[in-house]
């Protein structure tokens, strides 16, 4: 993976220090992050937090690697992670998560969130109206968390104990495809990518996807890096999977009426199986047994889960109303029709 090119001053600032050794680079971090006025849309807020994340998983190639915990850019990620943290609490206000919950009801409450959300279903459309470029642009923004499924949430393993940990690693094992590399998801949607005539390496699409979906990724690394955000990561992760199985059915039956193959469709159904069993365990193994051994922090479990669904239903605004105005959902590609 390469670094990506700038979106403003910060990530210009990034980037060009990146390239350099951490010594000679580290003294051109300390001018700040200018205040933003909508983080989560911020190109250069968004994509500058990317970068610094990146160096936590796979790197970039021509990036020294003693950059990771460098105390400069340590600093810097700190602003960028406040702005990011302050953004999804005020645009998940609202959703009940604050309120006081015990561990028995902890279950409840998660799937009466679910169901509360509303907006546009982007699945629904995939399912009966999204064309084969509209699926292309759909694979390109996703390549991003999916080419590295379950990784972030991964970070959770070694901050929870009892049965939460062991169901946060019964789910994560089917992800990692039960040690078989071929059975992976990343793995599985890697095919899904090149049977839709797509780039499978990991980041090749980082250029093209807007703020949004990186916020959608940086959201995940936020909680997974940071422990005292242990809750808010697994209350993410359960309301992921919840809302996976109707969706990723739609989305392989779209596939479908389109033609494509059943190894394009084999990401999609897989997680119509997987999601529907892991539903359950997190939200009740996971999530209840978290909350039972941890009660103070069952407004962070229920925090995290309102952050992944406000944040899909803004992606998903976001994307059908460029569709609906016969535009390109990417960047870079504003004037590209998509029919």
């Amino acid at each position: 993976m390469i670094l990506p090119e700038p979106r403003g001053p910060l990530s210009e600032r990034l980037v060009a220090a990146l390239a350099r050794p951490p010594l000679e680079g580290a003294r051109t971090l300390a001018c700040g992050v200018p205040a933003s006025t909508d983080p989560l849309l911020d190109e250069d807020h968004q994509l500058s937090l990317f970068v610094c994340y990146q160096l936590h998983y796979s790197g970039f190639d021509e990036v020294d690697d003693t950059w990771e915990w460098n105390p400069a850019l340590l600093a810097l990620r700190a602003e960028l992670e406040a702005g990011l943290e302050g953004a999804l609490r005020g645009v998940c206000a609202g959703l009940g998560w604050e309120e006081p919950a015990a561990a028995p009801e902890v279950p409840v409450r998660l799937s009466g969130m679910v169901r509360s959300v509303g907006g546009p279903s982007l699945s629904a459309f995939m399912r009966r109206r999204a064309s084969f470029g509209q699926y292309r642009e759909f694979a390109k923004h996703r390549s991003l968390y999916h080419l590295r499924e379950a990784d972030p949430h991964t970070w959770a393993i070694p901050r929870v104990r009892g049965r939460a940990k062991a169901a946060l690693v019964e789910i994560q094992a089917d992800e990692y495809g039960q040690g078989d590399v071929r059975r992976t998801h990343s793995t599985l949607f890697a095919t899904t990518m090149r049977g839709l005539g797509l780039d499978a390496r990991y980041g090749a699409y980082l250029e093209s996807v807007p703020a949004v979906t990186l916020a959608l990724n940086n959201t995940m690394s936020l909680f997974g890096l940071h422990r005292r955000l242990r809750g808010a990561l697994l209350g993410h992760l359960a309301a992921f999977e919840m809302t996976s199985t109707g969706p990723n059915r739609d989305l392989s039956l779209g596939l479908r009426r389109l033609g494509a193959a059943a190894q394009v469709r084999h990401y999609f159904d897989e997680h119509v199986e997987a999601d529907a069993a892991h539903e359950q365990i997190a939200a009740r193994d996971m999530c209840g047994s978290f909350v039972a051994d941890h009660p103070e922090l069952a407004h962070d479990v229920l925090f995290g889960a309102a952050a992944c669904l406000r944040l899909d239903r803004l992606w998903a605004e976001y994307v059908l109303d460029r569709w609906h105005r016969g535009v390109s959902s990417l960047r870079a590609a504003k004037a590209v029709t998509t029919a």
